[in-house]
């Protein structure tokens, strides 16, 4: 069943078959935007939209093919999920889209029930999509509440360094690391170096949530980062040592 707030844009150089696929839709109480061209559709600036959407994309079109308007959505950065649609059924074309993140591809003609399975993968991948992104946003907004020192203790405890190593690289007392690292952790909202590495991760577009993260950087199930840790004379929380490999001059 394909949610009721979706949109689903098509765009299609058929009169008939675009007014067609948009009868469909509208039956079935879907909001439907058609396009004529692949020129129209990139030159038309995209609404607020409270639902996920996807694009219904012919292949082949006089002036810009459907391939030509996935390469100029992916070089603008607009994302949307892509299915592709073609009456021109070519192998070589299709595995080039598929590689290029499309999510299906229908040879025309399809029946409804393969077109909806098609809708509802691509509408899915929209919602996902949306979620990560918002989670990034968030990452990116709590990392920006550090200070310059809080930021470098960051980047110290990311790399596996314990309080004391950081404070002789900085150059300061241990115990005012102590302070800077307990109010970083304080204002990202985490708790441990797991949760820090995943927050940083997803501020950088690095943690992919594969339907199972939660948005606040900590995971519902299995985890990429090996969440066993052990402790210093002290009860320091210390990351393995892998983690030491980890891109922090990017935060």
């Amino acid at each position: 069943m394909i949610r009721t707030d979706a949109k689903v844009l098509i765009v299609d150089d058929d009169p008939g078959f675009r007014d067609s696929l948009a009868r469909f839709f509208h039956s079935i109480g879907v909001e439907v935007e058609t396009f004529a061209s692949g020129r129209a559709f990139l030159a038309h600036v995209p609404e607020h939209e409270g639902g996920p959407s996807c694009l219904l994309l012919d292949l082949r079109m006089p002036q810009m093919s459907g391939l030509q308007v996935q390469e100029a959505l992916a070089r603008i950065g607009r994302e949307i999920p892509i299915v592709f649609l073609t009456a021109h059924g070519a192998i070589s074309a299709s595995v080039q889209a598929m590689k290029r993140g499309a999510v299906d591809f229908l040879e025309k003609p399809f029946d409804e029930r393969r077109l909806c399975e098609a809708v509802e993968i691509a509408l899915n991948q929209s919602i996902q999509s949306r979620r990560q992104s918002a989670a990034q946003l968030e990452a990116g907004r709590r990392l920006a509440r550090l200070t310059a020192r809080e930021h470098q203790v960051c980047d110290y405890v990311m790399a596996g360094l314990l309080n004391k190593q950081s404070a002789d690289r900085i150059g300061i007392a241990e115990s005012t690391v102590k302070v800077h690292r307990s109010r970083m952790m304080k204002k990202l909202g985490v708790s441990s170096v797991v949760q820090l590495v995943r927050l940083v991760d997803t501020a950088i577009g690095r943690w992919s949530m594969n339907g199972w993260g939660n948005g606040d950087g900590v995971s519902d199930g299995c985890s990429r980062v090996d969440e066993d840790r052990y402790a210093n004379g002290n009860g320091e929380e210390r990351p393995r040592r892998y983690l030491s490999h980890h891109p922090v001059e990017q935060l």
